[in-house]
């Protein structure tokens, strides 16, 4: 009997104790602790370098009309950089050779530069905007990227043994025939003011030109 009693205590104590210490093992082990820590072997991995192609690179062909002295052929290179999809800035170097032919004819070795150095060349800097993105299509299958943009900007140019500030405005298309290249006409005014024979004045010289660029 007294044995059935002390069987009866000690399972009533066990019993007593077990809530006790589940709570104590609950209150240990946070209910959102992760129990498997997995093991995850990390690598670095290269990105790749793509090319950003914002730099362009041209030459350029085409006809300078200096004012007074008619039209001839000009030739030159272009650098330019795109800021974004909008805007780019863009650096001109480019050469003629200016005739007075006419003049000569009239007065023989008296013409305005008889005795003036008769190649013009000039270079600028100018900033562009393309007004009208979109796309030309070519035929019934080909579509390519294309832009008309307005351009300005200001430089110098060497006529007649005279440099002179000169600042440009124009308008230009682009067509783009893959990621690199892409073909370029350009229409320019330049302005610029020059003294021959005494008397000074303001000029306005036109310019079509058209090339190939290049971007990397």
């Amino acid at each position: 009997m007294r044995q059935t009693a002390l069987t009866f205590a000690a399972l009533l104590g066990i019993g007593l104790a077990a809530p006790a210490l589940a709570q104590s093992t609950a209150a240990q082990q946070p209910a959102n602790e992760q129990v498997i820590v997995p093991e995850v072997q990390r690598r670095e991995v290269p990105l790749p370098k793509f090319p950003s192609k914002d730099f362009e690179i041209s030459a350029l062909v085409g006809t300078y009309a200096t004012q007074s002295f008619g039209a001839s052929a000009v030739a030159g290179v272009r650098l330019g950089y795109h800021l974004s999809e909008d805007f780019f800035v863009e650096s001109v170097y480019a050469q003629s050779k200016v005739t007075d032919k006419t003049f000569e004819e009239i007065f023989p070795g008296a013409g305005p530069l008889a005795d003036t150095d008769k190649k013009l060349s000039y270079y600028n800097v100018s900033a562009g905007y393309n007004v009208f993105p979109g796309e030309i299509f070519l035929g019934n299958k080909y579509a390519k990227a294309s832009s008309i943009y307005l351009i300005g900007g200001v430089g110098s140019t060497k006529f007649a043994n005279q440099r002179r500030q000169t600042f440009n405005v124009g308008f230009g298309f682009r067509v783009l025939f893959s990621d690199r290249f892409a073909m370029r006409v350009d229409v320019r005014d330049h302005i610029f003011s020059y003294d021959l024979l005494n008397v000074r004045q303001n000029t306005q010289n036109l310019e079509l030109t058209t090339g190939i660029a290049y971007y990397f």
